[in-house]
């Protein structure tokens, strides 16, 4: 089969700072522990069950802050921040150049700049939790 006939994975992109923030169990205490959680959950579920997009996803997480230094594993990329996690996960839904991208948050005002470049989202509750 021709990489062109290959189906196009959906780009997830994740609010790492939003999911983390979104459970007050503690993460204050260890941002980049609670980054690493996120991460590892993610790999275990590979993103939303439900969606705009069928997957398997190409999964991104984004950290800033406290949370840099968590690496990637296989099924998540860990994108850090230089600036603003906001900006990232901007311009990550924008490189996404028409292929489907999902962004994971609940900020409002993030959400308006990622749809403006036809990027769907869903909040953090739709990230199922990791299995038992």
């Amino acid at each position: 089969m021709r990489s062109e006939d290959q189906p196009v994975r959906p780009l997830l992109v994740v609010d790492g700072a939003n999911v983390v923030g979104s459970v007050p169990d503690g993460w204050w205490r260890d941002r980049r522990g609670a980054a690493e959680r996120l991460r590892d959950r993610l790999a275990a579920t590979g993103g939303p069950a439900t969606g705009p997009f069928p997957g398997p996803y190409e999964v991104v997480l984004v950290v800033e802050g406290g949370a840099r230094g968590v690496a990637s594993v296989p099924g998540v990329r860990v994108e850090e921040a230089p600036g603003s996690g906001d900006d990232t996960i901007a311009e990550l839904a924008r490189s996404a150049s028409g292929r489907p991208c999902l962004v994971i948050t609940a900020d409002r005002e993030l959400r308006r700049r990622v749809e403006e470049t036809g990027a769907r989202c869903m909040g953090p509750r739709s990230l199922p939790q990791a299995p038992a």
